[in-house]
């Protein structure tokens, strides 16, 4: 019980296990927190709260070694997703055609979209004509590679993605409502903090151009996916909070369904290096941060 009563705030449990060294991302990460209002989390829930209509979640991170995605980006969409439709609202995922299955299994039924890897010229057209399609009140992004300063994708070690990942940045630069989760700078959202990021050794040199109405950082990204949920019952007054059971079913199906731990790039029930353990006491933990707001 010490551990769960250990944290004060969703902010610091997302932000929690910097230091350690698993990930070298994850101390710049905290360095970038004082940039961001202290309860970022639960300003963006309330952003979101508060702007009623359908909601645009956009996910799916592909690793060209294994050939898949990663274990981090969707489950937390899931639980965004399932929060928002606890609430009566209409929930549509978009990703390409690497992360489009795993959504159509576990999004529980809300449509799934697959955005084409095309030009920047098609890839605006797209973005236009969903936007104008689906009239989303809110488009969030989570753990979705962001464009750079030279057009393209990179991931933490500099491989350049840009073949496997379609430009759903048009989304967010085309929309005035707009949400971006991520864990290492080179995520959509994270172009906020485009200089900050630059000067962090930890960091990439060449961080994400595209930003959003609001920010949340966190260690993992995932992290945050149930963290903004966690807040989303503190401002609604409903528990819409991931259970640890929800979290768990979602995280071993993405690997039976064939993603990869991000930062082992193994076929295993981690996130980002972490264990499926790790991942569910900061569930746990949310839990009991929502539970007594």
């Amino acid at each position: 019980m010490s551990t769960l009563q250990q944290f004060s705030s969703i902010e610091d449990i997302i932000l929690s296990h910097h230091g350690e060294g698993r990930k070298k991302s994850i101390e710049g990460m905290a360095q970038l927190k004082s940039l961001l209002p202290a309860d970022f989390c639960r300003d963006a829930a309330r952003f979101l709260y508060e702007l009623p209509g359908l909601v645009m979640v956009v996910t799916g991170f592909y690793e060209p070694v294994p050939q898949t995605i990663e274990t981090d980006g969707p489950p937390g969409a899931i639980a965004i997703g399932n929060a928002l439709r606890k609430l009566g609202r209409e929930v549509i995922y978009i990703s390409d055609k690497y992360a489009v299955d795993y959504l159509r299994t576990l999004g529980g039924g809300s449509d799934v979209v697959e955005y084409p890897i095309a030009d920047h010229e098609d890839s605006r057209d797209f973005a236009s004509n969903l936007l104008s399609t689906y009239n989303p009140a809110v488009v969030v992004g989570i753990e979705r590679c962001s464009l750079t300063d030279d057009g393209n994708y990179y991931n933490m070690s500099f491989q350049n993605l840009s073949a496997f990942t379609a430009k759903t940045d048009y989304l967010f630069t085309q929309h005035s409502h707009t949400i971006g989760i991520g864990d290492g700078g080179n995520e959509i959202g994270m172009g906020n903090l485009y200089n900050a990021i630059a000067s962090i050794p930890s960091l990439p040199k060449k961080p994400a151009v595209t930003g959003s109405t609001h920010l949340i950082i966190s260690s993992v990204s995932n992290w945050a996916g149930y963290g903004l949920a966690a807040a989303l019952s503190q401002v609604s007054g409903k528990d819409v909070s991931t259970s640890r059971i929800e979290a768990e079913s979602v995280i071993n199906a993405m690997i039976e369904l064939g993603a990869v731990d991000g930062e082992l790039l193994e076929p295993i029930p981690w996130v980002d290096g972490f264990s499926l353990d790790e991942n569910l006491e900061i569930v746990d933990q949310l839990l009991a941060c929502s539970n007594t707001m």
